[in-house]
């Protein structure tokens, strides 16, 4: 899309940088009362049209009960975890995780309080709201990806590198600062038990992920999506693939979250004290195809109540002694052989970090063609 449109006189990036420069973010624009949204947030026919057709006969993702397995000795029990948590990564890419371990209060004071910091004045968040530096620290803004994706989407984020690199605790806003460091170890519990699931599920020792780091590069990233006036020209995220190793996900019973499984979209239930775990393209890279990454988006919000989501990225920290990764060597044989190849870590931010969020980009560059 051109910057100035020759035919209306519309010249997108002039909003788009009114927009960002007003530090508000979308939260700002919904509590002003505005009830039309701004151009540069209208998505185009074949998008909007795919989310008015999309339906599904499937009622949820997996949801899989991991009581019994943390420090239980019962082999048969894990084994059948193991080869539930092993299938739905195949099939699916995304499922619920309950009863895993983390107190309700911790979930609940977490939601509580990333609402809290979007709740504030945005003369107060803006302190927070910049753009530059997206690898490190602590940020505020509306859509990490705003000049980079062709259209804007309805939503609000705080994000904190909380690894590999240890945050500055009084980085965090100190409205929600106690409960984003503590929802960072609970959930960094919660990616452990995962990842020693989905390693045992490929035939590997247990701690493999954990070894190789997969735990210690992590961002969180706490998402509102405020009420919208037209929910029907806008997305709250568009759909895309994770790019990490697994995402932990954390939402609050405002839905809006959409899977797609085959051709259908299907809607995700909010389940009471549940997490969402979903492999992302490094995940779907490293097993050699294994398990899956899977698209995924959010609607934009019609309920006065926002939406809120807490949701932390894994990834590697260390890469190899020469800078590349790709499917672990342990998963091929002349049988399985690679179907990707290396990849640098250059290569591997910069196909996040110079474009819109998108769907499988990376797996598709480095995919070896027969």
């Amino acid at each position: 899309m051109a910057a100035m449109d020759a035919t209306s006189g519309y010249d997108r990036m002039k909003e788009l940088k009114e927009f960002d420069e007003s530090k508000m973010g979308v939260k700002g624009l919904s509590d002003s009362g505005i009830t039309s949204i701004p151009r540069f947030f209208v998505h185009p026919p074949e998008t909007l049209s795919d989310f008015k057709n999309s339906s599904s006969t499937c009622t949820n993702i997996p949801i899989i009960d991991l009581s019994g397995i943390i420090n239980s000795k019962d082999n048969d029990h894990r084994l059948k975890i193991v080869e539930q948590v092993k299938e739905a990564a195949k099939t699916w890419g995304f499922f619920q995780v309950i009863n895993h371990g983390v107190p309700i209060s911790v979930i609940d004071e977490t939601i509580h309080a990333i609402k809290a910091f979007h709740d504030q004045p945005h003369e107060v968040k803006a302190k927070y709201y910049k753009r530059e530096n997206e690898l490190g620290g602590v940020m505020y803004t509306s859509n990490n990806d705003l000049y980079r994706a062709k259209s804007a989407a309805w939503h609000d984020s705080l994000q904190a590198w909380m690894g590999p690199e240890p945050l500055k605790v009084a980085d965090l806003p100190e409205i929600c600062r106690n409960e984003v460091v503590a929802w960072d170890k609970s959930a960094t519990e919660v990616a452990e038990t995962v990842m020693e699931l989905l390693c045992e599920g490929l035939g590997l020792e247990a701690g493999k992920f954990k070894e190789l780091t997969f735990l210690d590069a992590r961002v969180l990233v706490g998402h509102c999506y405020p009420y919208c006036p037209q929910p029907d020209l806008t997305v709250g995220i568009t759909s895309h693939t994770d790019p990490g190793v697994i995402t932990v996900l954390l939402q609050n019973h405002v839905p809006g979250l959409q899977v797609k499984h085959g051709d259908e979209w299907v809607n995700v239930k909010p389940v009471p004290g549940g997490l969402i775990i979903n492999a992302g393209d490094f995940l779907q890279i490293i097993s050699n195809g294994e398990y899956k990454s899977v698209q995924h988006r959010v609607l934009a919000n019609s309920s006065k109540e926002a939406r809120i989501s807490i949701v932390i990225f894994f990834n590697l920290a260390k890469w190899k002694g020469d800078g590349y990764h790709g499917p672990l060597p342990e998963l091929l044989s002349s049988k399985k052989p690679a179907i990707y190849r290396n990849f640098s870590r250059q290569e591997f931010v910069e196909n996040f970090y110079s474009k819109g969020i998108d769907t499988k980009s990376l797996i598709e560059k480095i995919k070896i063609q027969n």
